[in-house]
């Protein structure tokens, strides 16, 4: 939702609020959160004081900061719990990280982005984090290219066409036709690599999570500070994480996460 067009129904506005609220996990001020949402200070205090009533938001006294409340994550939760990311995934990514000793990240695809879903880091003393609940960029990660590869055929299509190709990291792919030729190969090989694309000194590799009609219900990734990490014991992992990826594809409830 851009900031540039705020939205004009209640239900919008209110949903806008808190996806600001959810983008400051430490809270704002109601004159910093008009200026951000480009609404009147007088609508702003009107939606923060149903959504506080309410508990999805949260009222500082002492700072007069608003955060989101214990009742976003209680939902948050139950639909975690739902599509057994909590209870199921978490186990597997922890062995998993174990067995690599580097970082174990989940995400789905949510629009043209990923959602990052779990993160487990590794026994290493300098490791790569993934915070639950933000997005990422699907174009230049690997968990997003194996996200877009395995999405059904008309998302995917319409994804390669059309998905801004930002160049966030030094080998990030910008080119139409090398970013075709690289979902094509993801597709064909099963698994992706992000080589310092999304970020300096970042590798990973991420596999599928799929269901039983191919499309991938979320991704699985290891990921490594480049300076450990050579291209070719990174890729020695995939044997742990495909097979990690398989029994979540077996144990996961049917039907895709994201909308």
């Amino acid at each position: 939702m851009s900031t540039s067009a705020p939205p004009s129904d209640m239900v919008s506005k209110a949903l806008h609020v808190l996806t600001l609220l959810g983008d400051r996990p430490t809270g704002v001020t109601l004159s910093e959160l008009a200026r951000a949402s480009g609404f009147p200070t007088s609508t702003c205090y009107r939606l923060l004081k149903s959504l506080t009533r309410d508990h999805f938001v949260q009222f500082d006294e002492r700072t007069k900061h608003y955060t989101l409340g214990l009742r976003v994550y209680q939902l948050g939760q139950r639909v975690s719990h739902a599509h057994g990311f909590s209870g199921i995934a978490l186990p597997v990514m922890r062995r998993l990280a174990d067995t690599c000793r580097e970082a174990v990240l989940m995400s789905v695809l949510d629009g043209d982005k990923q959602l990052y879903i779990h993160h487990v880091e590794g026994t290493q003393q300098v490791s790569v984090r993934g915070e639950p609940g933000k997005h990422g960029p699907a174009h230049c990660t690997s968990m997003g290219k194996v996200l877009i590869a395995y999405a059904p055929k008309d998302v995917r299509e319409d994804l390669v066409e059309h998905i801004e190709l930002t160049a966030l990291g030094p080998n990030a792919i910008t080119d139409r036709a090398a970013f075709r030729a690289e979902i094509e190969k993801v597709r064909a090989q099963g698994h992706a690599v992000a080589d310092e694309e999304h970020e300096p000194g970042i590798r990973a590799l991420g596999v599928p999570v799929l269901g039983p009609d191919g499309v991938a219900h979320a991704a699985l990734s290891v990921a490594a500070p480049a300076f450990r990490m050579p291209l070719g014991e990174l890729l020695a992992l995939r044997p742990a994480l495909t097979a990690a990826a398989q029994e979540l594809s077996v144990l996961l409830p049917p039907g895709p996460f994201a909308g």
